[in-house]
């Protein structure tokens, strides 16, 4: 019977019957959904094109970015490089733009061997520090300080400037590329430190010591790859506070001993320059006295080569002629002369001159 009764055909329907009509409560409610859904998507399609538009991002003209989807670069090498200008990426957490300055420069400070600072700045740049009582010890806790090649300690800081050479080496090879280059500043001011003596760094190798510091620094940089380039390295060195007074004594006596030697080679130079010059006068006197000599000289040998012919011709002629002349030269103020022969000849002379007349008034 169940059966037959489920087998028989269904009698055709009937007319629909109408809506149950609602009540004013339950219209109200309903309109209120429907606005209510219009409104959340409203909402929804405003969020969406906030979210999408919250993806663009501008980089600078010194600049340079990379996105990350997911922690990974979107590509390899050059082409993940975006250049300046406006550029859309998915917003995070999908996509992360990581913009790097690639001509702008960096710096890293390196307190290492520094001291707690308890004076302002101002007094810090104009040397004016207090001094420290030498029985108050340095606190390796707080301070930091350099040991030297000759065991003195100093204390030593820098400052560090880069430019970013290699922005992928720099942004992905490291966690943290500017910890790692602040670690090799840090090992170059005590490595350094290790290798100078306080004088020379403090005194006498001032520029040796810093551009040691700079050398070491560029060198690590370079050895581990971090995609930077070294522009500039200012190292500071200062000796420990409890002994200020103390270097500056020996800075003064350094200086005035500079002094001494300075003024000493000065008086140096002054003397053998005073000593040169009246040597190559006295050897130019010399050479002209020289020159004059043998000038005279050989004009008298020309004389009495001129001469020797005629001597040659008539010797006691020439004999006394040139003792006539000589004689005549010699005794020039003489009124009476008498040139006597050298043969042995008796000559008479009668020497008594008529007196001079006195003369009439």
């Amino acid at each position: 019977m169940d059966e037959l009764t489920l087998l028989a055909p269904k009698p055709p329907p009937g007319p629909t019957p109408p809506p149950t009509p609602l009540d004013a409560g339950s219209q109200a409610l309903a309109e209120a959904l429907r606005s209510s859904f219009v409104i959340i998507k409203a909402v929804m399609v405003i969020l969406v094109a906030v979210f999408l538009a919250s993806g663009f991002f501008t980089v600078g003209p010194q600049q340079q970015a990379i996105i990350l989807r997911f922690g990974r670069p979107v590509a390899q090498g050059a082409q993940a490089l975006l250049g300046p200008g406006l550029h859309w990426s998915f917003p995070y957490p999908i996509d992360e733009p990581v913009i790097v300055s690639i001509s702008g420069l960096q710096q890293v400070k390196s307190s290492v061997g520094w001291y707690t600072t308890q004076t302002s700045p101002a007094q810090e740049l104009a040397g004016n520090e207090p001094s420290l009582p030498v029985s108050l010890p340095i606190d390796p806790v707080a301070d930091g300080y350099g040991l030297t090649a000759d065991t003195n300690i100093f204390h030593v800081r820098a400052t560090l400037t880069y430019h970013i050479s290699d922005p992928m080496r720099y942004v992905f090879d490291f966690v943290n590329a500017s910890n790692a280059v602040q670690n090799a500043l840090d090992n170059s001011l005590l490595y350094t430190a290790s290798r100078f003596t306080i004088d020379n760094i403090l005194v006498h190798d001032v520029l040796g010591f810093k551009e040691a510091v700079r050398r070491r620094v560029t060198n690590l940089v370079d050895q581990r790859q971090f995609g930077v380039t070294v522009e500039e390295c200012v190292v500071d060195c200062r000796p420990p506070r409890q002994l200020k007074e103390d270097f500056e004594k020996v800075v003064q006596a350094e200086l005035t001993r500079s002094k001494v030697i300075s003024d000493a080679r000065d008086y140096e130079i002054q003397t053998t320059n005073a000593a040169a010059a009246g040597a190559s006068s006295r050897v130019k006197l010399a050479d002209s006295e020289r020159a004059r000599y043998v000038d005279e000289l050989s004009s008298r040998a020309k004389q009495f080569q001129d001469l020797l012919p005629k001597y040659n011709a008539n010797p006691n002629l020439f004999v006394h002629q040139r003792l006539a002349q000589t004689l005549a030269v010699v005794m020039t103020n003489l009124q009476d002369k008498f040139l006597l022969p050298d043969k042995q000849q008796e000559v008479r002379i009668q020497l008594n001159p008529q007196p001079p007349k006195a003369a009439t008034e």
